[in-house]
């Protein structure tokens, strides 16, 4: 039977229909083979980086959990000699986790107000305080300034320059450059009038840090959701003007849909950038127990014995595993699986 002219038949047929072409996979391979693509070559081309990041990252986390589960150097209360360690089992965990410390007598206690084993409940509640508070700050401001540098109009390009500004300055020179602004007699408080000791009192310093880290740190998340924006073409745009979708609906319906991947990896990285926030609140408030992190008291504790510091470098390390998890897993922060699955669900 004569086929008719722009109809293929047998395979060609399954091609048109939107189906898998058989000969898509001999191309791929005959690709591969072209430029010696074999899977062992593949591995042997890899293998650098892999033991390069083996090294710099594996290694560290073996290392500080072998650490963990030491004893200290020190005293023996017991004996009063100097003993050099030895294995602790989960005792580093119970002191930070139990706020359980060590008597003279050898036994456990709770430990006393002012140490740092009784402040770490407190220090993980400030981390989570700062890391809701300044993602969500910086997610709603982040995402207008991407809205306004995404649009067309003179000067866009030295106004994305300008904004990247504070992102780029050391944590270190903002946290010092904020330190001036809330002194006693510093901008703040002539510009409201007020006799405020921000870096002195609890809440007012947990604003100072609030306030600097979204200063700095807003511009990070409004570039990696401007990135996002530019992928959406215009045409879905005007094909919804067309249809008499008003600007709320175009924003719901087809801008926060579409910019969802960029967005949730901005809030990804953002979020386990907070969880592990140190010099901010370490150089603004000088020490205020009120600002107190994870990341300060492991820095704290490491003056006074490294494994124990090792272990609660652990505890916030699943900490922040756990979260990452969470956020990759149940909330879309994957941008390439939300990328495959939109691409999947437009081609249906």
């Amino acid at each position: 039977m004569a086929v008719p002219a722009g109809v293929t038949s047998g395979a060609g047929a399954t091609t048109a229909a939107g189906g898998s072409s058989p000969g898509r996979g001999r191309h791929v391979r005959s690709k591969n083979k072209r430029f010696g693509l074999t899977p062992g070559r593949a591995w042997l081309l890899i293998a650098p980086t892999l033991v390069i990041l083996a090294i710099v990252i594996v290694y560290p986390v073996i290392r500080a959990l072998v650490m963990s589960f030491s004893k200290d150097p020190g005293l023996d209360p017991a004996t009063g000699m100097f003993v050099t360690g030895g294995s602790a089992g989960f005792d580093n965990y119970t002191h930070w986790i139990l706020q359980q410390c060590t008597s003279a007598s050898g036994t456990s206690v709770p430990c006393p107000p002012g140490t740092l084993g009784s402040q770490f409940w407190g220090a993980v509640g400030n981390t989570a305080f700062f890391t809701v508070v300044t993602v969500s700050i910086e997610v709603v401001i982040g995402f207008a300034m991407a809205v306004i540098m995404g649009k067309t109009f003179a000067g866009r390009a030295l106004l994305r320059a300008a904004i990247l500004i504070p992102w780029a300055i050391p944590t270190a020179v903002t946290a010092k450059l904020w330190y001036f602004i809330f002194a006693y007699d510093g901008i703040a408080n002539r510009i409201l009038g007020t006799n405020i000791l921000w870096t002195g009192d609890a809440w007012p310093a947990r604003f100072a840090v609030i306030i600097a880290d979204v200063w700095k740190t807003t511009p990070f998340m409004a570039l990696l959701i401007l990135a996002g924006l530019q992928m959406i073409p215009a045409d879905v745009y005007e094909a919804a003007r067309v249809d008499g979708a008003s600007a709320w609906q175009r924003f719901t319906k087809i801008t926060l849909p579409l910019v969802k991947p960029a967005l949730m990896v901005a809030i990804l990285f953002r979020t386990m950038d907070a969880l592990r926030m140190y010099d901010l609140p370490a150089i603004l408030t000088e020490g205020n127990p009120a600002t107190r992190t994870i990341s300060i008291l492991v820095v704290e504790q490491i003056r006074q014995g490294f494994n124990s510091a090792a272990s609660l470098s652990t505890i916030s390390f699943v900490m922040i595993f756990i979260v990452a998890f969470i956020l990759v897993k149940f909330l879309g922060a994957n941008a390439v699986a939300t990328q495959e699955n939109q691409r999947k669900g437009a081609g249906r």
